[in-house]
């Protein structure tokens, strides 16, 4: 498969003038496959030509850090991106030995090197993230270190589509050779990873003497990995040392196909296998911004990991300050907003995005900022910027470093907080819908719910911005005091996605799911 699809990725030529073949920023980068020629050559030398674009228009005099993950097209696409960069003469940096590279660490890097210097720097990662093996990715981090937001991504996207339709006539590219020899190595594993005590407490995990182990899932997290447990002379087992673009030693995910998601029990089913030769075991997926945490009782839901995260740090950061605000997005779990009420915090409420988080964390006003689909950051302990990106090691080390100091494995933990809390259930479904019901959704308003109940509870807040920051959620929220739904069209497919949740039981969720799809059906056509 694999020479079959990089040679698709050089041979394939995107027509501009057709829309799935144009570049399309999503909200993590643009996507796609090569033979579908949707992640072509001409896709990355026109992205990286508009890259180099809009670090003039921004004034960054700094390096470029450009990243790469294990996936069959990352090797050729960072090829390519080298060629634009060094006939642009743009500094760049890339990891020693030309190795790979983590989300995570191309962040941090990008934060550390701006702490200190005027000229700023900012970032490329090709990366399709946990997509299946045929896909490509390429995302990019201006000087802040996180994901552009969608101002940034526009105008790349609309710069990189007017060089494919000049058949990139006016991009500058120089021999990979050449570009080779202008790339500047910096070891981005040995940076990192001496700055983790920073972030997380090393010292406890290393004194409880834990038995570790971790699941690169053939991705970028297995240097990092290697180089935490000989740093810190930690009980800690790679399980899974294979890196193969294939990922042919991947258990096919719930829907039968390769995805390397580490929020998937399928997926992860590696490491579940062997899950009781460990206190606590982990896995990334392969860009190393997710994390998926494994305990005695398996793979914990993304959403109950990151209610014991905040309340943990909550507790255990004491030289934070107290006027922090805690990051989640909208259709993450409720029993996030109970535990930041009890401590008497601010919660910063935002739509689906890591983009939303990342001024917060650059800033150093918001403590922590965290996605239901695994993804979650967080500052120093003393307060300072880590990463503005997802950062899936530092997830990882903090379920180590929770059992550590508390005796309780994350899951444990998680039960105290259904103790105090209540126990939520929690589930997304996908409805079919008609582009007039997709496009219905964007003309939503506070008003357009009607109805005072729902599931038997009364309604008490319709939403279609956040409440965090006011920016539009791209559907809606309805609330209850025991339950809520959020709805929003899928951006590719004739569907949207309904997520729920419920604090009075599974079949209150099913009954509230039902309610929210007859609610919906109202609602989309003008009758709510």
């Amino acid at each position: 498969m694999n020479a079959y699809i990089v040679q698709a990725f050089f041979d394939e030529k995107p027509n501009a003038n057709v829309a799935k073949e144009r570049v399309t920023f999503g909200t993590s980068g643009h996507r796609g496959r090569a033979t579908e020629r949707t992640f072509n050559a001409s896709h990355i030398y026109a992205i990286t030509q508009a890259v180099v674009d809009y670090r003039l228009k921004a004034g960054y005099q700094g390096p470029l850090f450009l990243g790469v993950d294990t996936h069959a097209l990352s090797k050729p696409a960072w090829e390519c991106a080298l060629q634009v960069l060094a006939a642009n003469k743009v500094p760049v940096l890339v990891e020693k030995d030309h190795g790979y590279t983590a989300t995570p660490l191309v962040s941090h890097a990008i934060l550390q090197y701006n702490a200190t210097n005027a000229a700023l720097a900012d970032g490329l990662i090709i990366t399709p993230s946990h997509n299946p093996p045929e896909d490509g990715g390429i995302k990019y981090n201006p000087s802040h270190g996180g994901p552009a937001d969608t101002e940034a991504t526009s105008w790349i996207e609309l710069r990189a589509n007017a060089y494919l339709l000049r058949e990139l006539g006016d991009v500058s590219l120089v021999s990979l050779e050449e570009a080779l020899a202008h790339a500047q190595e910096y070891d981005f594993t040995a940076h990192y990873v001496a700055d983790l005590n920073s972030v997380v407490d090393m010292q406890a995990i290393q004194r409880a003497g834990l038995i570790l182990g971790a699941d690169p899932m053939g991705g970028t997290a297995l240097p990092v990995w290697q180089a935490v447990a000989k740093h810190y002379e930690l009980n800690l087992e790679v399980v899974n040392t294979t890196v193969d673009p294939e990922f042919a030693f991947m258990p096919p995910d719930h829907d039968g196909k390769i995805r390397m998601d580490c929020s998937s029990s399928a997926a992860m089913a590696n490491l579940l296998n062997i899950k009781d030769r460990f206190d606590v075991a982990f896995g990334n997926d392969p860009d190393a911004d997710r994390h998926g945490i494994v305990d005695a009782n398996g793979l914990m839901n993304p959403n109950h990991f990151l209610a014991v995260c905040i309340d943990y740090l909550i507790t255990h950061r004491p030289e934070w300050s107290a006027s922090l605000k805690i990051g989640k997005t909208l259709v993450s779990s409720s029993m996030i907003d109970r535990v930041v009420a009890s401590h008497a915090r601010e919660l910063y409420e935002v739509p689906v995005g890591f983009k939303w988080f990342v001024d917060g964390l650059h800033e150093g006003w918001l403590a922590f900022g965290g996605e239901e689909s695994a993804g979650a950051s967080l500052l120093t302990r003393d307060g300072q910027a880590w990463s503005t990106d997802k950062d899936g090691i530092v997830l990882c080390l903090l379920a180590a470093e929770i059992m550590a100091v508390t005796g309780q494995t994350p899951s444990e933990y998680y039960r105290t907080l259904t103790e105090r809390f209540g126990e939520p259930f929690y589930k997304r479904v996908d409805t079919a819908c008609t582009l007039e019901e997709k496009a219905a959704f964007k003309k939503l308003d506070s008003e357009s719910v009607t109805a005072q109940e729902l599931a038997g509870d009364a309604i008490i807040a319709v939403l279609v911005a956040a409440p965090g920051n006011g920016a539009s959620i791209g559907g809606i929220k309805v609330t209850t005091e025991n339950g809520w739904f959020a709805a929003r069209p899928s951006g590719t497919e004739s569907l949207y996605k309904v997520y729920a949740e419920s604090f009075k039981g599974p079949e209150h969720l099913d009954e509230l799911i039902e309610s929210a799809k007859a609610l919906l059906a109202g609602v989309l056509k003008g009758k709510g």
